[in-house]
């Protein structure tokens, strides 16, 4: 930076600041700073101090820091998100705003950055995984050959906490309150808030599994505040971290054969499994309090986000419409069968689920169902040889739909397909183990 003292001015600022924000914070700032003094300076030559910033530097900077280069990227075409380019702007206007309200005397004297300033940014629903990939990942999970990666992802799964507030869980945050179940301490994460949230079978029975056949392990200082902790998740006498669960998301991913809509290997992240748990509670019409307070958010505004995916009133306002539009609509043209030819219905240009009992199928804009065939695959689903034919046949049609799929080029639906057929024959081969059993008896 050419101007001594704008750079001065800057760093006096951040040293003031670093007395009440977290190190990582004030990476952070001290980033989005140095790229703002940066540009202004070769915007301007002549500026030499913070004072002497007029509000076209301002409008200068939004503009450029709205399409710059994303920095540390191997792509220097791509350009910055939407939440970078907001967080250069809050961290200017709150710079320039708090060494006005300080009396400091390098300042431009006046608001310079507005509430209008700041952009918009994008608001998502939390990124769930629909319950047929769900279940699909978590089965591919329990086969996994890592211990820690198999354990660490179930208990994300099954407990809603972050990634780095798992790994700094230790040996005593996990306490059985008797009749009142086993609940996890979970130690101060990203908001610095210390929650307890309930353990279910599932991350129960993973924990149970690691601290099995975790071996002893001397205390060390935790970085945070130096106090002797007795990591949970340990090995050889070094804190395990997120390479191997990574990793363990990836060969998850690779068994259960999941694929994205561009035919690549679905990427699923951590955060994702507290997403999804998230979901599921709130569309099991769990309280906004409850959930808040089991998340560890501090806003209800963070929380709500989870209860638009499920609220009760919208799915009953649905179910209304819905209902009436059905009686005003016929299922079948006058003179037409209710169910369409076999080979016409294989062939169509739809979305297309075969089940036991009958066969959905949904125009392409609506795109896949999240339910499709939830029931073959799941892990708790049980049949008698008394359904045998009705699962052959579904057999039968599954492979003619993984075939037409796959000559569309969907690849997607063809990797549904796959997984129903090795579920289907997985139960179609324990009917005849069954079989074979009961005629030697």
């Amino acid at each position: 930076m050419r101007a001594p003292e704008f750079r001065r001015t800057l760093i006096a600022y951040l040293d003031a600041r670093a007395t009440v924000l977290r190190p990582n914070t004030i990476d952070k700032l001290s980033s989005a700073l140095a790229i703002f003094g940066e540009f202004v300076c070769d915007h301007d030559p002549n500026l030499a101090s913070v004072s002497g910033l007029e509000r076209h530097h301002i409008e200068a900077f939004l503009a450029w820091t709205s399409t710059r280069a994303a920095r540390g990227s191997h792509d220097h075409t791509k350009a910055v998100g939407p939440f970078a380019h907001a967080h250069a702007a809050i961290a200017v206007r709150g710079f320039l705003d708090d060494i006005w309200s300080w009396g400091w005397a390098d300042t431009p004297g006046r608001r310079l950055v507005f509430e209008a300033d700041i952009p918009r940014q994008p608001d998502t629903l939390p990124r769930a995984l629909p319950p047929d990939i769900d279940t699909a990942l978590m089965n591919a999970v329990g086969q996994l050959d890592d211990v820690f990666a198999r354990v660490a992802i179930t208990v994300l799964r099954h407990t809603g906490i972050r990634i780095g507030e798992l790994l700094d869980l230790e040996v005593g945050h996990l306490v059985d309150y008797g009749r009142n179940g086993t609940w996890l301490r979970v130690p101060l994460g990203k908001l610095h808030n210390e929650r307890s949230v309930p353990v279910d079978d599932h991350a129960l029975e993973a924990l149970d599994e690691w601290l099995g056949q975790r071996q002893p392990q001397r205390p060390r200082p935790h970085p945070r505040d130096g106090h002797l902790a007795d990591f949970m998740f340990v090995d050889r006498g070094r804190r395990l971290g997120t390479t191997r669960i990574k990793r363990g998301f990836r060969d998850a991913v690779t068994t259960a054969n999941l694929a994205g809509l561009d035919g690549q290997p679905l990427k699923v992240t951590a955060h994702q499994m507290r997403h999804t748990w998230a979901t599921e509670l709130a569309n099991a019409g769990m309280s906004i309090q409850a959930l808040m307070t089991l998340l560890g958010h501090r806003s209800p505004e963070m929380t709500i986000r989870y209860a638009r995916l499920a609220s009760p009133a919208l799915k009953s306002a649905y179910d209304q419409a819905s209902g009436k539009i059905a009686r005003r609509i016929p299922v079948a043209s006058a003179g037409r069968p209710a169910i369409p030819d076999r080979i016409e219905w294989l062939a169509s240009e739809m979305l297309k689920t075969r089940v036991a009992h009958g066969y959905c199928s949904r125009d392409l804009v609506a795109e896949a169902c999240s339910y499709a065939n939830i029931c073959e695959t799941c892990p708790n689903y049980t049949t008698t040889p008394d359904f045998e034919p009705a699962i052959q046949a579904q057999l039968v049609d599954i492979h003619a739909l993984r075939d037409d799929a796959n000559d569309r080029g969907w690849t997607s639906e063809t990797a549904r397909h796959d997984r129903v057929i090795a579920s289907l024959e997985g139960h179609l081969r324990r009917i005849a183990n069954n079989s074979s059993t009961d005629a030697a008896h």
